[in-house]
């Protein structure tokens, strides 16, 4: 079976990142917000927006797959 397929069609609007943030390389008035924390986990767009910043791994996919997003981690 084959079978063309167009990969320029596909859906990559949908597609996050989820990767690790040392705090101490955000902004300093993102810095004063964080408490008791060195890491924040990031979730950006495929051209490198930052969407959110939360405090928990698990808590960031689950903020992306609540929005009709399909996140993958950056390694």
């Amino acid at each position: 079976m084959n079978s063309r397929y167009d990969f320029n069609k596909s859906d990559e609007g949908r597609l996050v990142y989820v990767r690790t943030v040392d705090v101490t390389d955000l902004p300093l008035d993102v810095q004063d917000q964080v408490d008791d924390c060195d890491t924040l986990y990031a979730v950006h767009r495929a051209d490198g927006e930052r969407l959110a910043l939360v405090k928990e791994r698990a808590l960031a996919f689950e903020l992306a797959r609540q929005n009709d997003y399909s996140p993958v981690t950056v390694h």
